[in-house]
């Protein structure tokens, strides 16, 4: 996702951020609440030091890259939010999917030295964002719905027909890229046929990119059903290796790169009307979203009650998608991550 700096009144360096509001789910953090702490940026004395939206990264020697991920939330391309425990959430159970999937396509991660961390090779990142959707939903500019409902039936060069309704099923999966915005800039749908095109990626890598994109989602919904859920769209990010192999990179299946749904209640909502039981950050999307809030200017500040509840989501799918259950480390992350990078030598 493209780079942007938050605008949201966050405590800086993963110092205290207090939340008022009780955290209740699968796991009993501390107290049962969310900690008064937040980690909003990191800060190591290594070289290269990149800042993504949610994650920060510093290079390391043999072609390797420590990635850091942050309790940050981003929205409508911005960062909007600060959420205890998210960045572990999103680490551990994206080094999860990528040991699962190994067989698919070939991944970055070489170890995970901490729950907020993970080494991996330094690839070259596609310049394109591989969005794969299940349903049509959305309410973001590059979204199906938004775009159909205003009017459009061939989207990402896919026909629809009219009467389709919010949240329902497609007939089959589909991938629908976007560029990635640079410098506050707004993420453009694409055609698979632009991509090409346009020169961003070359035809036979694509070619790959695709088969394999079909297959995660493929197998990120069986994953999904099993554990009650529906996974009703993600984002892939892809890189090229020192060695010109693809990779599959940054993050797979997390709350924060997927829209993840309640099976149990999925048909009856839909069928009256009402948005499906949501695990990932949709309800932050909602939020801002009634709040006149689209992506343009500075986000609006959410309550504590949608940050605890957020917490709960992410700690939630962790779980069940793993059936493991979450383990909360410490707070502040910057000091165990320190620890951590020391016992391997970094």
């Amino acid at each position: 996702m493209p780079d942007a700096e938050s605008s949201h009144p966050v405590a800086p360096d993963c110092n205290t951020l207090r939340l008022e509001a009780p955290i209740s789910g699968p796991s009993a953090v501390q107290g049962g609440r969310a900690p008064e702490m937040g980690c909003d940026d990191i800060h190591l004395d290594l070289p290269g030091r990149r800042v993504g939206k949610v994650r920060v990264s510093y290079a390391l020697p043999d072609g390797r890259r420590l990635f850091v991920t942050t309790d940050r939330l981003s929205a409508f391309d911005r960062v909007v939010a600060v959420v205890p425990y998210k960045g572990q959430v999103l680490n551990e159970l994206a080094a999860w999917w990528f040991d699962q999937t190994r067989g698919i396509v070939a991944n970055h991660v070489v170890s995970v030295p901490d729950p907020n961390a993970t080494i991996g090779v330094e690839a070259r990142p596609i310049p394109v964002e591989v969005v794969v959707r299940g349903v049509i939903t959305g309410n973001t500019s590059t979204s199906l719905w938004r775009q159909y409902d205003e009017g459009a039936r061939v989207i990402y060069g896919h026909a629809f027909p009219d009467g389709l309704r919010k949240n329902t099923r497609l007939p089959e999966a589909i991938i629908t890229p976007t560029t990635k915005g640079e410098g506050g800039a707004h993420d453009e749908p694409l055609t698979s046929a632009e991509v090409v095109e346009r020169g961003l990626v070359g035809a036979a890598i694509w070619a790959q990119v695709q088969t394999a994109a079909l297959a995660l989602f493929t197998f990120g919904q069986r994953i999904a059903d099993r554990a009650g859920l529906i996974l009703a769209d993600t984002k892939y990010e892809f890189g090229i290796s020192p060695d010109g192999s693809l990779l599959l990179i940054d993050e797979v299946h997390t709350p924060d790169s997927s829209r993840y749904w309640e099976a149990s209640s999925y048909e009856d909502r839909v069928g009256r009307g009402l948005e499906p039981e949501s695990l990932d950050k949709e309800p932050v999307r909602l939020a801002l979203d009634t709040l006149g809030y689209r992506g343009n200017g500075e986000p609006p500040v959410l309550g504590h009650d949608v940050i605890a509840a957020t917490t709960n989501r992410y700690i939630a799918a962790y779980e069940r998608i793993t059936n493991t259950r979450f383990v909360p480390g410490t707070y502040p992350v910057e000091a165990r991550v320190l620890g951590a990078l020391n016992q391997v030598g970094v």
